[in-house]
């Protein structure tokens, strides 16, 4: 379950591996009663938060020669409105980025290439981490409840 929750937001592999993998993973162990929640949540909590801190890592080492490899420019698109977000919204720009699927995988990176505090981003992506693991127990409660 940690490995899953680490690929959903792993920069690059995030794209292809779609949340409601974890979702569904998640749903079939509370309704089989194999795990609780207790047992999962933590679990994807902290493969959330390694994938996250990879990424800004990842972003910190790249730093500006990240706009120059072939995968920004194949997404400048995408980017550039990932970046506008960064810069108009600052610190919120972490937890709205952990929420928002399109761009999960790629916000850690764009924040380390800013260059913010680590200190900041360990705040403020461990927040954002236990708002998402809490909505993650609430969507697994509610389709365990329709299943049963």
């Amino acid at each position: 379950m940690p490995l899953v929750a680490f690929l959903e937001a792993f920069v690059g592999i995030g794209v292809l591996v779609p949340g409601v993998i974890l979702l569904s993973i998640c749903t079939v162990l509370y309704v089989e009663q194999i795990a609780t929640l207790w047992q999962m949540l933590p679990l994807a909590f902290a493969g959330a938060a390694l994938s996250d801190h990879c990424g800004y890592y990842f972003g910190r080492w790249m730093g500006p020669r990240f706009h120059n490899s072939q995968f920004a420019q194949n997404r400048a698109k995408l980017l550039n409105k990932a970046e506008r977000q960064i810069v108009k919204y600052g610190n919120y720009a972490i937890l709205i980025g952990r929420l928002v699927i399109a761009v999960r995988s790629i916000v850690p990176l764009l924040i380390g290439v800013s260059g913010m505090s680590r200190l900041k981003y360990t705040t403020y992506d461990l927040v954002a981490c236990a708002i998402w693991a809490t909505g993650l127990g609430l969507l697994v409660m509610g389709i365990g409840e329709i299943w049963s």
